[in-house]
């Protein structure tokens, strides 16, 4: 599908519209899996790690064994240490004795680790709510961009996508097509300052009244410091279209970076206050426990979570959902 022709509004800058021409009906399809059953299928790599592990009683040779698990799934030295030493207690005090019992304590206490991570985003606060979003390349951060317009939608939400990417073609070209299919209007410009994009995309939401305004911005290592400087840059004339705005700093990681999601928090933090996450390709990753080192280590909302390709395969995250699923319980 290829984006409608840009209209000037004003020199250099435009908005991508949804086209006149109708599609094709669809034509019938198998039910597509519920939402709860792609998180299992999606989670089936890092709970492959935890396969065959409780089907003994608990003995030493368990828990290193588990702890070796853990570690490969991501959950980090910090974490996987506090997972441990709290099990082990529960172990002593309930005196469990099956590895089916130590599999129920074990959720139970991942539980309680990641379960303030839960903070559903509430756009209702402002109007037009602004959110930017963050993230290096190949995180999924346009993509996300694409799946977040159609789940306020589905809210009865108004949206309008600021292609803030300016520095690579593909994002801005991509993001015109998602906002095709989802009929959102895109405020784009072929090259520039993407700070200059933003702040005529937020004056544009206050003229029509538009709910929510999702920015995007350049994909940025948190190793190249004067790189990091220009999304912060973008941040503060965000700040001169609305003093209140943004009103959320979402960041998209990648699962399948593991433990390096940690340095891409701290590092993105530090430059323009992460206020939120999004984790996405939790389908591909055998590191799904990176969540729980989150938690310990930098514990940010998790807003959403992304478990495939699909428009509504982003969904909120849910913490005893999520613990359901990695230990496959109804």
């Amino acid at each position: 599908m290829v984006p409608a022709p840009i209209e000037t509004i004003p020199p250099m800058f435009g908005f991508l519209k949804k086209s006149d021409t109708p599609e094709a009906p669809a034509s019938p399809a198998a039910p597509r899996p519920s939402w709860g059953e792609r998180l299992k299928a999606g989670l089936s790599r890092t709970r492959a790690q935890l396969g065959g592990l409780f089907g003994r009683r608990i003995d030493d040779e368990m828990l290193e064994e588990l702890e070796a698990t853990l570690l490969m799934a991501d959950v980090g030295v910090e974490a996987t240490q506090y997972l441990l030493d709290e099990l082990k207690a529960v172990v002593r005090r309930e005196k469990l004795e099956t590895g089916e019992q130590l599999e129920r304590a074990l959720g139970e206490i991942l539980l309680k680790l990641i379960a303030p991570l839960e903070q559903p985003l509430d756009v209702s606060s402002h109007q037009p709510f602004i959110v930017m979003i963050a993230g290096v390349n190949g995180s999924g951060k346009t993509t996300s961009i694409g799946k977040l317009a159609k789940h306020f939608q589905a809210q009865g939400k108004s949206v309008l996508l600021a292609a803030g990417d300016t520095f690579r073609a593909a994002a801005r070209e991509q993001l015109a097509i998602w906002g095709e299919r989802n009929g959102v209007t895109v405020v784009a410009q072929e090259s520039g300052d993407p700070a200059a994009v933003i702040f005529d995309a937020v004056n544009a939401a206050k003229a029509r009244g538009i709910d929510v305004v999702l920015a995007d911005t350049a994909g940025r290592l948190p190793t190249q410091l004067h790189l990091m400087e220009e999304i912060a840059k973008v941040k503060r004339v965000i700040a001169k279209a609305d003093p209140t705005a943004p009103h959320e700093v979402l960041l998209v990681l990648d699962a399948n970076i593991g433990q390096n999601a940690l340095a891409q928090v701290k590092a993105f933090d530090a430059a323009v206050g992460v206020t939120g996450l999004v984790l996405t390709k939790l389908d591909g990753s055998a590191k799904g426990g990176v969540i729980a080192a989150i938690a310990r280590s930098q514990p940010k909302p998790l807003r959403y979570i992304g478990v495939g390709e699909g428009i509504d395969d982003l969904q909120p995250f849910r913490a005893r959902e999520f613990v359901n699923a990695l230990f496959e319980k109804a």
